[in-house]
This record gives structure tokens, sequence and C-alpha cells, in this order.
């Protein structure tokens, strides 16, 4: 037994500011072909850069990089050289094994494995400072003998995964991607057991807006154990890039931020789900236009008191929050002593 007062307080440090934190495992989920990989090679960038938002900023940083669906040579390396990463920062996982056959020791190469491998990589992340370590996906690292759909075997290669984490204080990221089923939630798409969300302390989704012209990606914190869940929506484009080698030249993708997005991930999705779902988010556009417009609100108020009243009227928090963006609404950022702020921001939005 260890009483709490024989436990040291930690404030806790995001590696990108408010969005993904140090010393944890975030997930990055999504549909395939949508430039997941994309984001983390541009994660990567900021972070050997010393560029990211967040406690490594201004001091450049390595990162561990285990890809497996993707050529080093003809994908990883062009990708992050299109993203500006300092590839004398960024550091490919290879597992060097010994074994003895017929009395002759046999030396090989092997892909990354978790749990087996944690020991090593422990080491070697806090022998070279490594701000994060990217999974790309998280599910090609964990041993072949696990059943990823069930909850208590994939918890024995997360758990010390987070354990992982936060003995060395790097970030981990891993991708995901989303099953096929129908639904306004990301955390329900992600394909696999349901541990996969609920170990990860954040999950910040993407999802491709079909209503946008240019093509563009949204960005959306759609799980935030550690810090605000109301952030900003982001978006994004991916666009063509041409990186010279030594053999000629070569295109490749790069993931390119446009700014905030009045759409989320869960409209995104939305636009799928089931006409009830379309009805309660409608529903509570409308409450929330009509609250906000109230001569007696004024046209702001601060988050707190909109979801008491909204539940008051049967309206679930999370309906309020897919509803906003069709209403157009601003948050503001809480600060010590004040909480969020909703307004309606006449430049987004279905205001009427």
């Amino acid at each position: 037994m260890t009483p709490a007062s024989q436990i040291k307080p930690r404030p806790v440090r995001w590696m990108w500011q408010d969005r993904v934190p140090a010393g944890a495992l975030t997930l990055l989920p999504g549909r395939e072909g949508i430039g997941k990989s994309l984001a983390l090679v541009w994660l990567t960038a900021q972070l050997t850069r010393g560029m990211l938002p967040g406690i490594h900023h201004g001091h450049p940083r390595p990162v561990i990089y285990a890809a497996s669906e993707d050529s080093w040579a003809h994908t990883v390396v062009p990708r992050l050289m299109a993203a500006g990463a300092d590839l004398h920062m960024v550091y490919r996982a290879d597992v060097r094994t010994e074994r003895i056959t017929n009395d002759q020791r046999v030396s090989g190469v092997e892909p990354l494995t978790l749990p087996r491998d944690n020991t090593e990589l422990t080491e070697e992340i806090k022998g070279t400072g490594v701000a994060m370590l990217a999974l790309d996906p998280l599910m090609s690292v964990i041993g072949s003998a696990i059943d990823t759909h069930r909850d208590r075997e994939l918890r024995t290669a997360l758990d010390p995964l987070t354990q992982l984490a936060d003995d060395t204080g790097a970030a981990v990221v891993g991708l995901s991607h989303f099953n096929k089923a129908a639904s306004s939630d990301p955390l329900n798409l992600i394909t696999g057991s349901r541990a996969f969300s609920a170990v990860a302390r954040a999950v910040v989704a993407v999802a491709r807006d079909p209503d946008a012209d240019d093509g563009s990606c949204v960005m959306s914190q759609a799980k935030n154990n550690l810090g605000r869940l109301d952030l900003p929506h982001l978006r994004y484009v991916v666009r063509e890039a041409t990186v010279r080698t030594d053999e000629g030249e070569t295109r490749v993708g790069r993931l390119v931020f446009l700014g905030e997005s009045a759409r989320g991930v869960d409209d995104v999705l939305g636009d799928t789900a089931s006409g009830e779902d379309r009805t309660e988010r409608d529903e509570a556009a409308e409450w929330l236009r009509a609250y906000l417009t109230d001569p007696a609100v004024g046209g702001e108020a601060p988050a707190t008191e909109i979801y008491k009243a909204a539940g008051r009227d049967g309206i679930a928090q999370r309906t309020l929050q897919r509803a906003r963006s069709r209403v157009g609404v601003r948050t503001t950022p809480p600060a010590p002593g004040r909480p969020s702020v909703w307004s309606i921001d006449p430049t987004k939005g279905d205001t009427q």
C-alpha cells in the first residue's frame, strides 16, 4: 500500500500543446488514404526542427519512427525530406538478432515487436533523448501472438507501452484505422478492441470533408483525458512535393495546414450517420442558436452554463459539441478562474 502523500504530483507536459501529451499514448485514427502517415511525418519534422508548439519548442529533439507499411527509401525518407525534417534526428527502429543454427552464429534484423522489445527500446529512448516514438501503424508493432480484438490480450501490449511512455517522458503516437461501421463518434470506429481508445490518453482523429471543394481533411481532438476537449478543429490538404535524390526526382505527398475549421471529424462522420442522429444534432443546433441569440444571454455564455441548460432540456453534451459548427460557435479557451466561453461567430456555420 502506498499512501497518496508519498506520490509526487507532476504537471501535464504537452509535446504538441494541448493536443498530444508527453509521456503518454496518443492515437491518430482515420480512414485509409487521407494523410495519417503524412500527419505523423509532419509532427516528426516539426520536432526535429524545434518548431512544434509545446515543451520542445525551440529545442530540436530526435524521433524514433517505426514504419512497416511503407518503404523507407522510396516513401518514408522522401516524405521526411518534403516535410523539412532533420534526417540526422530521425531513427528507424530495427531489432538485431543472433541465433545459433547448426553450431553457427547467424545474425539478422527483425522489425520492432512490442512488448517483447520494450526494455531495449526504453534504453534507446532515454539514451538518445527521443521526444516521440512514432508507430506507423500501431497495430503492426504488436506481437503476432496477441489478439488485438480481445481487450484483455491487447492490454498486455498497451499497458507496458504506456509505462514506457511514462518512464521515458516521450510521447508515443500510433496510427490506427477506422472500421467500416457508420458512426459519428471516432472512438467507436477504431479498428480492434475498445482497449485501443480506452488506454490512450488522447485521440486526434482525421477525416476527409466531402463538402470541401479543395478536397481538404479535418483534424479534431476526439479524446483528451489530460486536457481540454473543446480545441479548435484544424483543416489540412495533401499537396504534391518534388524531392531530389541521387538517382533523380521523386514525388510524394506533403501535409499543409490551412487553419481552423468550422466542421470537425464528428460532423463529417455524422453526415453518414443515421437519420435519428442527424435529427438530434439539428435539434441541438437550433437550441444552441436560440440560446445564444436570446437577449438575456447576450450572444455569449460560459460553456459550463450552456451544458447545464442543455442538459435540463435533454440535450447531451456530446451532441451539443457536434452541433457547434452548424451554428457557427466560436470558443475561447479556459483560463485560471474563467471557463471556456462560447459565442456566435457570424463568419462561420449556418446562422440563418
